[in-house]
């Protein structure tokens, strides 16, 4: 019997783009966005990857490094999702292969799910999901998942939304002792038409302001989500 080829579900493959969040903020990379995923957070700015919108485009890791390559030259790739680290054995096979070229990967996660080609992956950002979201943190996956990689590996990033996420921010800040805690001011209408810079801008001075003068809050940063400053909410960018 022929052995069926790995393959993984695809939504978007773009670039040369920047990152927009986070302590790889403004790090030029190529996405691969994976479908699927075991949350369904109230404010998902990604929900086509779960909703049954869109149907995802199954792709062996050839394929998909095949389309990067048309895109353009490349050191640098973002996992996403949707939640990448759903994919064992397929995700595998493209992490081994793209670091085989000598290129730097990130993943973006919740952190609800482990797999062990994660330790392969150089900047892990782990985004578990506050109040707001309406999802329950499952703490002991996100130990796990914690104790099994190098802290320098290790990015703690949190969207924030309310005064609770702000509270459940610290309590992870509290639990997890990051070298940074990386908060960003949240975009509640990820599917407006139209210019939202200045929504976006005065979120962030609000949660900017509202950090600042909390004495409690230290080896923190507050950043925006920097895509929605130059593109609104224009997907593939």
């Amino acid at each position: 019997m022929t052995k069926q080829p790995l393959t993984i579900p695809v939504l978007e493959i773009f670039g040369p783009t920047f990152q927009g969040e986070g302590r790889a903020i403004g790090q030029k990379t190529m996405f691969v966005r994976t479908g699927g995923c075991d949350y369904h957070c109230a404010w998902c700015d990604s929900d086509f990857t779960w909703n049954g919108f869109e149907k995802p485009s199954r792709l062996t890791a050839d394929e998909i490094i095949a389309k990067l390559d048309r895109l353009g030259s490349y050191d640098y790739v973002t996992l996403s999702g949707g939640n990448p680290c759903l994919l064992g054995a397929s995700m595998g096979e493209l992490v081994t292969k793209l670091k085989a070229r000598g290129v730097t990967l990130g993943i973006e996660t919740q952190g609800s799910r482990w797999q062990t080609w994660l330790k392969d992956i150089n900047q892990v950002t782990l985004s578990p999901k506050p109040p707001s979201s309406k999802m329950t943190v499952d703490f002991e996956t996100l130990d796990f998942i914690v104790s099994q990689l190098e802290k320098d590996q290790l990015t703690f990033k949190i969207p924030i939304f309310n005064d609770d996420d702000l509270a459940f921010a610290k309590m992870i800040q509290n639990r997890y002792q990051p070298d940074v805690l990386y908060l960003s001011a949240g975009n509640p209408e990820p599917h407006a038409a139209g210019n939202i810079v200045e929504a976006q801008l005065n979120r962030l001075r609000k949660l900017w302001e509202t950090v600042a003068a909390d004495e409690e809050w230290q080896s923190v940063r507050v950043l925006p989500q920097l895509h929605t400053l130059l593109y609104d909410n224009k997907r593939g960018v």
